[in-house]
């Protein structure tokens, strides 16, 4: 079978029998394309006409130490290993080929890479009002990022819909669709539920028929990238450090919580992890007995009635 029909086979798979994200479904495919590129330079052959069954284990062997010499990093080695085991595990499963050449070669070291945070006064800066137009949907936008943990693509697929909101008690929660198409619901804070009030305020001036959450000014839903842009930009506008991401401020919602008192488990089901190994990533940070509740652990729960 020729390698690239594998590919699509395989990438089917991802995207409808294991649900695998779309990063995930990206980071796979460049990999495998990019092994193929390598391995068909090799062989003087074009990349339609590669066999599946001319792969062997020096082959895959040759492009990790490319990888290597070219200085990329442990992780994205792994990374690039995976795909390529994945790729022929599918393929041995489908009978496309008799073996796994990529089996047994063992994945480069990883470091332990401690989650990156911000301290909070730097997240409480990020929380000051200013006067950018649309200073009311940044600081909703905020309020789930920070201050529920909220993946960038899960906070601009939110819709109306997915909101259950009280504004007299100031309580309510979210329905995100998480890795995997896994839903879950997410309860929010006081500040949170005061935040999304303002912004729905302001939002209504829009006059758009789109049902998402966060709009742009052409009325259109807010893309990743807009949102990573929009907090460069309120990072310079209120001194807070511009190295700020949305993925940040989502260890940093984990790291605060879980210096507060919260346990693991709240802390997962808050961040959507299919596994508490993942979490645990966090406990570099732990304080003392963590069985606090979110309310009282997490630094922006309530709405102060002091601010502005």
């Amino acid at each position: 079978m020729f390698f690239h029909q594998a590919t699509l086979a395989f990438i089917e798979e991802l995207q409808h029998v294991r649900l695998a994200s779309q990063h995930t479904i990206s980071n796979y495919q460049r990999d495998v394309q990019h092994f193929l590129t390598f391995a068909t330079s090799l062989s003087n052959t074009k990349e339609e006409l590669f066999l599946l069954s001319t792969v062997n284990r020096e082959m895959v062997q040759d492009w990790l130490v490319m990888g290597h010499s070219q200085r990329l990093t442990p992780a994205t080695l792994a990374r690039r290993l995976s795909a390529l085991k994945s790729l022929f595990s599918f393929a041995l499963r489908q009978k496309y080929c008799t073996d796994n050449p990529a089996s047994g070669i063992r994945s480069p070291k990883l470091g332990k890479r401690l989650p990156k945070t911000l301290p909070q006064h730097q997240t409480q800066a990020l929380l000051e009002t200013t006067q950018r137009k649309f200073d009311a949907r940044e600081l909703a936008l905020l309020a789930l990022l920070y201050g529920c943990g909220l993946r960038v693509s899960e906070v601009v697929g939110v819709n109306l819909k997915d909101l259950s909101l009280n504004f007299s008690s100031k309580i309510g929660e979210v329905r995100v669709l998480g890795k995997g198409n896994k839903e879950r619901i997410v309860p929010l804070p006081e500040l949170a539920v005061e935040l999304i009030e303002q912004w729905l305020t302001q939002r209504g001036n829009l006059l758009s028929t789109n049902d998402a959450l966060f709009l742009n000014r052409f009325g259109q839903r807010l893309s990743v990238r807009s949102v990573q842009r929009t907090l460069k930009d309120r990072a310079l506008a209120t001194g807070a450090d511009a190295s700020i991401t949305p993925h940040k401020l989502r260890h940093s919602f984990a790291t605060d919580m879980l210096s507060g008192g919260a346990n693991l488990r709240t802390i997962q089901q808050f961040l959507g992890h299919a596994s508490l190994a993942t979490t645990e990533h966090y406990t570099h940070v732990t304080l003392p007995q963590l069985q606090q509740s979110y309310s009282k652990a997490h630094p922006r729960a309530k709405l102060n009635k002091h601010e502005p």
